[in-house]
Order: structure tokens, then sequence, then C-alpha cells
């Protein structure tokens, strides 16, 4: 227990020294501290407009299982499981393990691996994210106050079940995800993997809705296949805790029983296998991958000949053996798939995936200078002007921009059937070219961002990782860009407005093409420039940023 507390104390030393460091870590701790109030605070309200909703001291089984509270326990499974699920999948999407209280930050220390463990654990079970769930779980208390004290006091408990089971599970794919998945390439593809698995289970219900499958249902029977899941789901680690306060109310003791059994032999499992991955990791060291041999000097032999072509060919070697940026390049292809089937044969649809591709393609270039890390350190020994940066930077994405789009205009014209008709093409091609604008303004808005809002990312060779302290940083920045994007195309926006409001866009919405290529490209321009300036006034400010950055990454 003393090396747990040890643990949970330097946490948050760790977290007090990062707000002393920065003013604007300070802001966003505050933001965070505040989201999480209001998460409790609204939780409590929506728990007591349900709890006053149900039959007030109704607490038979009869009611439980066929009145409002049976209703109340589908909600409840359902989301509880939800949230389960969907943490573990966005930590090992966005956030990862912190890289500051990594396992083998310890190495050194001869802890045993199960008090290490064990610390780790508590350490997680302690930060604002855990807090913050176990007091809004509760909250969900009052929901169940017409059920009688013993349900209350039965959620009161199971709400600390329930954020132990979340945080076992999201630490156990993190550690196999660490522990198995070693090579660059393989990153890549899990990377890309997680990332689809995680948009495709969120589009679920779209995809049932629009495609009419549940249409063919009864309500009634509807209403029994929710059931039926919700009852499957309350005996699996993800729904078992929050069947508890039921369990409890209509007497079900055996159940009760057997769900905590589960619970208790999940984190049994969840820990020995995280053991087992610690164990794995310090016997096993860092070991090399296999030796490669570079053939040539790759994209140097073909870029221009100057100082901007070797930033340019410097980005595209990074690109193309970067795990942590692997995901976003799929995702427009993704797109493609997922308003294709939710089209229902219309054609705009299908189209809008490319304006949706050229919005979210560049995020990770909005934070460009803190994924080069510190091999940004050989422009500036070198005295490589920040606007010759930006232009070797913006070489190399206008080439993906451009490629990218035509592969799914081509894509989209064969889906849509557009290729036969020249309307048809003419419309596919306004969609196309308002989807490269976007993705022009979002890249000079990209080469802005990545000189002032910089946020540590995880290292190449620990992709599953996440700096310390930095959780809101990483959250918060990327919507600048987003936003950002977006109010730079008001132009655009302004000029779809006066056509629709004339009357003329249907006749003549193919200005929309060149309207929009000029906005995108002056914004890419004007960010290019600017960007160099601001990265050549804070060159020094950057690159002792970047050293931090390093340090979190260790």
């Amino acid at each position: 227990m003393s090396t747990a507390a040890t643990l949970i104390r330097l946490r948050w030393a760790l977290t007090r020294a990062t707000l002393r460091k920065s003013p604007w870590q300070v802001v966003a701790f505050v933001i965070g501290v505040v989201i999480a109030v209001c998460v409790v605070v609204g939780t409590a309200l929506g728990a007591w407009g349900v709890g006053s909703m149900s039959p007030m001291g109704a607490t038979g089984p009869v009611l439980l299982e066929n009145g409002d509270y049976r209703f109340l326990r589908l909600f409840s499974v359902f989301l509880g499981s939800i949230i389960t699920f969907m943490t573990g999948f966005v930590q090992l999407m966005m956030l990862g393990e912190g890289s500051t209280m990594s396992p083998k930050r310890f190495a050194l220390y001869g802890i045993p691996d199960r008090e290490l463990q064990f610390g780790l654990l508590a350490a997680g079970l302690t930060g604002i994210p855990a807090i913050t769930g176990v007091l809004s779980f509760m909250a969900w208390s009052l929901a169940y106050r017409g059920m009688g004290i013993g349900a209350v006091v039965a959620e009161l408990v199971a709400a600390v079940f329930a954020v132990v089971t979340i945080t076992s599970i999201a630490k156990l794919l993190i550690s196999l995800a660490t522990t198995l998945v070693t090579s660059k390439r393989g990153k890549s593809l899990f990377y890309i993997v997680i990332l689809l698995l995680f948009v495709t289970i969120c589009q679920i219900p779209n995809i049932l809705v629009n495609s009419g499958v549940m249409d063919d249902l009864a309500p009634q029977a509807r209403g029994q296949v929710a059931y039926a899941m919700a009852s499957l789901l309350a005996w699996t680690p993800f729904g078992a805790a929050f069947q508890l306060p039921f369990d409890v109310a209509t007497g079900a003791w055996g159940a009760c029983l057997a769900r905590l059994a589960l619970l208790a032999a999940t984190w049994v499992v969840c820990f020995a296998i995280c053991t087992w991955c610690l164990r794995h990791e310090r016997l096993k060291g860092d070991v090399a991958g296999a030796t490669v041999t570079a053939k040539g000097i790759g994209a140097f032999g073909w870029m221009p000949d100057s100082r901007s072509g070797a930033v340019s060919a410097r980005l595209f070697a990074y690109l193309k053996r970067d795990p942590r940026q692997a995901p976003l390049f799929a995702m427009p292809l993704f797109f493609l798939v997922i308003f294709t089937v939710q089209s229902h044969g219309i054609h705009e649809i299908v189209w809008g995936a490319l304006v949706m591709s050229g919005w979210m393609m560049l995020v990770a270039e909005s934070n460009g200078l803190s994924y080069d890390g510190r091999g940004f350190a050989m422009q500036v020994i070198a005295g490589v002007p920040g606007v010759t940066d930006r232009i070797g930077r913006v070489r190399v994405y206008v080439g993906i921009i451009v490629a990218y789009m035509t592969v799914l205009f081509v894509a989209a014209a064969i889906i849509t059937g557009d290729w036969s008709s020249p309307s048809g093409l003419l419309a596919g091609l306004m969609f196309a070219s308002v989807g490269v604008a976007v993705a022009f303004s979002g890249l000079g808005i990209a080469e802005v961002t990545s000189c002032a809002l910089m946020y540590p990312v995880a290292s190449m060779d620990k992709p599953f990782s996440s700096p310390q302290g930095r959780m809101v940083a990483q959250g918060f920045f990327p919507f600048v860009y987003m936003f950002g994007s977006l109010l730079a195309m008001l132009p655009s926006f302004i000029a779809w407005i006066a056509l629709m409001a004339t009357g003329a866009f249907y006749g003549l919405y193919w200005l929309m093409i060149p309207v929009s290529l000029a906005n995108g490209i002056g914004v890419l321009a004007l960010g290019t420039w600017l960007g160099g300036k601001l990265l050549d006034a804070r060159m020094l400010s950057v690159m002792h940023t970047l050293d931090s950055f390093a340090s979190l990454q260790r």
C-alpha cells in the first residue's frame, strides 16, 4: 500500500509541477474542473428528474420488470455498458498510457511488478476523470429513490465498482496494445483498425435507422429485442455494475452475488494480464525492430533541390513511418463508405463525403511541429526561414490533398453513377472543389496554429502513450483548427447564401467551383506567410517547447 500511496502522491505532484510551469495549463486545468463539476451536477439534476417520473414507493419485481422501472433498467444498463466500452476505445485512440506514469519510468527502482501495477492502477483511480465518474454514478442514485433505500445504497457502491471496472478494462487494452503491437507497420495498421472500428460503432445507430432494418419490426418487438440485449449486457463486465441496484430492489440476491463475482473476476483477470505485460516489457526491454537498409536517398532524390524541398522530403519520410497519423489518412475512404450506406440513393450525400474528408484530413498538421519533435532542431541549426519551412510542408500536403480528392471524386462518380451524366459530373466537381478548398483552408490555418497552439503528442515509438497533465490541451486545441478552417471559408458561404437568396443557385451552382477554390487558395497563401513569420518570431520558444514535450515522451 505504501507504493500505491507514493505513486498517487507522485501523480498529483507531477500535475502541480505542470501547472506551475505553464499558465495555459492552469487555464486548461480549471476548464477541466469546471467541465467535471458540470457533468456531476447535470447528472444529479437528470437523475432527480428521472426519479420524479418513476412511481414513488413501488418496489415489487412485477413493476420492476413491466413498469416504468423496466425502461430505467434498460437505459441504465445500456448507457453504462456504452460508457465502459467506449472509454477504453477513446483512451486507446487519443490518450493512451500516460508516458510520465509509464511502468518503464520506474524500471530502475526495483519495485515488484504487482506492487507497481497496483500503484499505477490506484494512481489512475485518483485522477479527475475517475473522480468525476464516481461522483456522477453516485449522483445517478437519485433516479432510484422510488425503488427503495436498498437500490440507492447499491448504486452508491456500484458507482465505485463501475469506475474500477472501466479503469481496469482501459488499462488492459492499452497494456495489450503496447506489448503485442511493436513494429511501426503494425502500429500504423492497428491505429487505423481501431479508429475505423470506433467510428463504425458510433455510426451503427444511424446505419440501422437509415437502412430500414428496424422498420420491419413492430414497436413491441423492438422493445423485446432491446430488453433482451440489456439482460445480456447485464451479465458482462460492461453492464454488470449497473444492474446491481435492480437486483437489490427485486431481492435477486443470487444474481447480485453472481454479478459481484463477475466484476471481481474481471478485476483480477485485467490486473493479472497487465502485470504479465509489465513483466514481459521488463524482461524484453526496448528491443529494436528489424534493421531496414535504406535504398537511395528516398524523397530527397526527387523533391526540388532547395531548402523547402529538403523540408518537404523530410516531412514525406516522416509521414510514411508515423503510426500516429496513419488513421487520419484512412478516414476519407471510411467517410465515403459511411455516407454511401446512409445515402438512400441521394447522390448529394455521397458527394458530401468529399467535403467532410477535406475538413478532417489535416487535423494532425495543426500540431505538426509537435509531431516533428526534436527533428525540427536540424532546421533551426541550419537557419531555415519560417516561410521556407511552411512552403516545404504545404508542398507535401497540397500534393496529398489533390491526389486523395481525385481518387475520392472518381470513386464517388462511380458509386453514384454520375460519371455518365455531364450535369452529375459538374455537381460532383463542385463538391470536390469545395472539399479541396476546405482542405486548403484548413492547411492554411494549421500552418499558423502549429506554431502557437502546440500540445504534446505520443512519441513515434510509443504511439499508445499520452503525456501527463495535458489532456485538456489535447482535446481543445484541435477544435481551434476545425472551427478556424470553417470560419475562413466564410466568403464562400456568403456567396452560397447570395445564390440561394436570388434563386440562381440551381442554374449557377458551378460558380461555387472558382469561388471556393479562390477562397481556399487565398487562405492557404495567407496562412503560409503568417505561419512563417510567426515561426521566425517564436523559433527559440518553439524549440524550448519541443524539448519539454520530449521530456514527457521518455
